[in-house]
């Protein structure tokens, strides 16, 4: 158990390490494609309509 926590935390320290790396333009594209996602994904509604023979056709 206590491996899997040190591997986390490396893990988590190895991806820090991999974003300071990139610049601020990269960072802001990267947080405007996010936001997008979930402004789409926020305004998506599922909808469930029945199979009828007139959609098969």
């Amino acid at each position: 158990m206590e491996k899997n926590r040190q591997t986390l935390s490396e893990a988590e320290t190895e991806l820090l390490k991999e974003g300071l790396k990139r610049s601020y333009k990269e960072r802001f594209q990267m947080a405007t494609r996010l936001y997008k996602i979930q402004q789409t994904m926020n305004k998506a509604s599922i909808v469930n309509k029945p199979l009828s023979a007139n959609n098969l056709m």
